[in-house]
């Protein structure tokens, strides 16, 4: 019975180490273009995104800058308004926080783990939205996609 107990603590402390640690020159890997795959939900089932209109663009420099919600157009570019989102990257211990701000709102939401292809953002109704990196989407005249 005990030396299953200590299997259980050992395999459940080698998970937790396994946890990514985001270091502040990982925040540079937030720029770019986002598009979201899938939602988690605590008590629900994951939502899967097969294609978005809309991506998430962040541009960061010095733990500061912008988000904004941009749309890719077949020819490669991207069409975005004047509406952003001012972002603040902020580490608490082994946390890393995202704060944004408006003119009408301020919240929170936590970067759970990032790299160059991928990123996972917690918000605080504990939703888990999984991104993958993007970029533009270039279409030829007969609606093959680019290489």
């Amino acid at each position: 019975m005990m030396k299953n107990v200590f299997k259980i603590l050992f395999v459940c402390l080698f998970l937790a180490s396994c946890q990514q640690k985001i270091t502040p020159e990982d925040i540079n890997k937030l720029n770019g273009y986002w598009e979201i795959e899938k939602v988690s939900f605590k008590d629900a089932d994951d939502k899967e995104y097969k294609m978005n209109e809309n991506f998430d663009f962040f541009k960061i420099a010095k733990n500061e800058g912008i988000r904004r919600k941009v749309r890719p157009q077949f020819n490669g570019t991207f069409l975005f308004n004047e509406d952003y989102e001012k972002v603040k990257v902020r580490f608490v211990e082994d946390h890393v926080y995202l704060d944004y701000s408006t003119p009408y709102a301020k919240w929170t939401e936590e970067l759970i783990s990032i790299s160059d292809d991928e990123m996972q953002i917690k918000n605080d109704q504990n939703k888990e939205y999984h991104y993958k990196k993007a970029g533009p989407i270039n279409l030829l005249e007969d609606g093959q996609e680019t290489k």
